[in-house]
């Protein structure tokens, strides 16, 4: 079963990315203020060109080239993380700083090249000193620091989910490489007392969390809990089967972001619970293969960042459909494959990449039999 891992990421990506096209087909004809219909899949259609491009030059780079320029990598990541609060370099959209824009490369999201080289440079640390992962300064004050610089800045940005779900990425990586729990578990929970501090005193997250606990109230439903209670409303719409392909109603304003944070609602309106169970079929198939990539893995390095790798992907998909679904706060973080967004895109696949490049390497391959002649020699032993 472990030796089809790659099989099985490479189905699941697939009937994502699929998916995402044909929801975005519906979805993007009604989002106002655009002049082509077809403008958010003819995009992402040309973004998963790109990042299957991607994800084919990821496998096929060696381990050795990745360890050497991970160190240069991680800098040019906090620079371009830095780079979000430049005024002119930087785009501040729905209060969040988490854009830049450059005149050829154009607009894209530094915190999705990020998770990657975070999971890479804390993968490559450890690996330098397996020996030491146990001990309070090597195995867990300085691979800290390594990842709490980056984050910081996702945070400051007001990305809360990302960061988030990148500390629960790097926590898993940690914990399975041995990092000790007396160490862990205090730090979680001080960081958990931290953002629920910072929640508390943020007007614009709090109301978001006093929303949702109250969703039924109407004053929450045309305000900050709008998007949870139409997309409920789509759930509850579609029914088990569905109102068919392009049929659904609340793309049609009423559920904002209907084709990035929230077009999972909408599947489940059009295309029903199959759909809907499909998707985190998919996400299961994802963790099940990345996760058979780590244990596969001959190499520390390489089995830290196939962990990593497959939590960067599979954590943001919970949390989506949590926060779609009303089981968690509203939160912005979109469906990996399946919401319109280029720069997610094209790195989850440059991942997905990486993830069957390592898997490529684990296997050994199974020296043949040689066959014997058909002359068959008899001797008499005297």
């Amino acid at each position: 079963m472990l030796r089809y891992s790659s099989t099985l990421l490479i189905i699941a990506v697939a009937l994502l990315c699929g998916l995402g096209l044909v929801m975005l087909a519906s979805t993007g004809v009604w989002v106002r203020g655009m002049e082509n219909p077809y403008h958010f899949v003819t995009r992402q259609a040309i973004m998963i060109v790109i990042g299957i491009v991607a994800a084919a030059a990821m496998a096929k780079v060696p381990g050795d080239w990745i360890r050497k320029l991970t160190p240069a990598a991680y800098v040019v990541s906090c620079i371009l993380l830095a780079l979000c609060f430049i005024p002119g370099i930087g785009i501040e959209e729905f209060g969040s700083k988490r854009w830049i824009k450059f005149p050829v490369v154009g607009q894209f999201q530094p915190s999705e090249a990020a998770k990657m080289v975070i999971v890479i440079a804390l993968a490559l640390w450890f690996t330098r000193w397996q020996t030491e992962v146990h001990t309070f300064w090597r195995g867990f004050v300085l691979p800290g620091l390594i990842i709490l610089i980056p984050i910081g800045l996702i945070a400051a940005e007001t990305d809360v989910g990302t960061a988030l779900s990148l500390g629960v990425a790097v926590g898993a990586v940690m914990f399975c490489v041995g990092t000790r729990l007396i160490y862990m578990v205090p730090t979680a929970l001080i960081a958990m007392t931290g953002a629920a501090w910072f929640v508390y005193n943020n007007p614009n997250r709090w109301g978001r969390i006093d929303a949702w606990l109250d969703l039924e109230n109407p004053v929450h439903q045309l305000d900050r809990g709008m998007q949870q209670w139409r997309a409920l409303l789509a759930l509850g719409n579609g029914g088990p089967w569905g109102v068919g392909l392009g049929n659904g109603v609340e793309k049609f304003g009423t559920l904002t972001f209907a084709h990035i944070d929230f077009i999972f609602p909408v599947v489940g309106e059009e295309l029903g619970l199959p759909a809907t169970l499909g998707v985190v079929v998919c996400y299961v198939a994802i963790a099940v293969g990345g996760i058979g990539i780590a244990l596969q893995a001959r190499q520390i390095f390489e089995r830290c960042i196939a962990l990593g790798l497959t939590c960067v992907i599979v954590v943001p998909a919970m949390v989506n459909i949590g926060v779609t679904t009303a089981v968690l706060p509203n939160d912005g973080l979109p469906l990996p494959f399946v919401s319109y967004g280029g720069t997610s895109l094209v790195f989850s696949l440059a991942a997905v990449g990486l993830l069957i490049g390592i898997h490529r390497r684990s296997q050994v391959p199974v020296a043949k039999a040689f066959p014997l002649g058909k002359d068959v020699r008899l001797a008499v032993r005297l």
